[in-house]
């Protein structure tokens, strides 16, 4: 692993840059701002490297912009109705920045700290760690919490999360890295195949994204990807849940059991060759096509256009905690929090 000066943020903070490479020829590149992923290049089917993931090219450029390219999200993921939930019969109040909703557990998330880095423990590892007090963000309990990358030698890059509160609290980890398999300066992704392990899915009430509390089958519907196709093959459709959110940006429920380790999707680009794999041992995926990507300044001076990238963010359901029927994302006090999600590439 090497480490450099990533840059210097506007209030003065430094951010720097860790690498880590394998024996396959990849290149992961990690900040400790907000425990990014900066870059991923991988080896497409003629050999050449091509960076896969949507990032910025300084660390205030993640600070001004809204889109969470590559960070970790904490203390919870996606939305929450109303930004309000209770836990022992107390009632916690978030920030309200999604509409009348919290989202990413609001505007000072994980994703805008500097988290202390470490190497190790093992070859091809760097691990993050965040000091979250209690009342932080609005969430009740003092946590601790780390992400370890690994990069393997099989071709996977691994994000464990581990944490422990000394109060009841809300857990629900996430990495909102947004992948290009044919390159981050490639243009639109909608050509690109996705298949999910998913043959249910939470439709949402309306525009704001908060499930109904129904767990509906995507069986004769465009959300169904339990066969591989485009990403924009039924984007368009007509059909009421792409139309409130602009597309894909729904969770779906994984089939097997939540805690184990299982796969959760696929993806491939034709025009590289490179092919994903992903695992996770959550009970959910928020699978988003990057509808909301406005025109912006990328990495390299790239312009990053609408569905330029797609996310596959393992997490509980969103709106979990206030959700009859949906797995809680409740951490107990002393009581481990810990998750794995997995990203595995090849070519075909």
């Amino acid at each position: 692993m090497t480490k450099i000066e990533f840059g210097k943020t506007a209030d003065g903070r430094i951010a720097s840059l860790y690498t880590l490479t394998n024996q396959k020829g990849m290149i992961l590149k990690v900040t400790d701002l907000g425990a990014s992923i900066v870059s991923l290049q991988v080896p497409d089917r003629t050999g050449s490297l091509r960076d896969v993931v949507l990032g910025y090219d300084t660390p205030q450029e993640y600070l001004d912009n809204t889109c969470y390219f590559g960070t970790v999200i904490g203390r919870s993921g996606n939305r929450i109705d109303k930004g309000r939930f209770q836990i022992g019969g107390r009632t916690f109040q978030l920030a309200v920045n999604d509409n009348e909703n919290n989202l990413h557990s609001g505007p000072d998330g994980y994703d805008k700290r500097i988290w202390e880095a470490k190497e190790g423990p093992e070859e091809g590892q760097v691990t993050f760690s965040l000091e979250s007090p209690d009342g932080d963000q609005g969430f009740p309990g003092n946590f601790r919490v780390s992400v370890t990358y690994t990069l393997t030698e099989e071709g996977g890059v691994r994000l464990s999360y581990q944490g422990v509160s000394d109060q009841d609290t809300v857990a629900n980890l996430t990495n909102h890295v947004y992948f290009n398999l044919s390159g981050h300066d490639s243009g639109s992704i909608e050509e690109q195949e996705l298949r999910l392990e998913a043959s249910f899915y939470t439709p949402v009430r309306d525009y704001q994204s908060i499930p109904t509390g129904e767990i509906a089958p995507v069986e004769g519907t465009p959300m169904d990807f339990t066969k591989a196709k485009a990403i924009g093959k039924d984007i368009g459709a007509d059909f009421d849940q792409l139309k409130y959110v602009g597309g894909y940006d729904h969770n779906f429920v994984l089939a097997g059991e939540p805690g184990t380790f299982r796969k959760m999707a696929e993806a491939y680009s034709e025009a590289s060759g490179i092919f994903m794999e992903a695992f996770t041992d959550c009970a959910g995926m928020q699978f988003y096509a990057g509808n909301g990507l406005s025109p912006q300044k990328g990495k390299g001076g790239v312009t990053y256009q609408k569905r330029q990238g797609f996310c596959l963010e393992s997490q509980y359901f969103p709106n979990a905690v206030n959700q009859e029927g949906f797995l809680k994302p409740i951490l107990k006090a002393g009581e481990p929090y810990a998750s794995v999600t997995e990203y595995r590439f090849s070519v075909k």
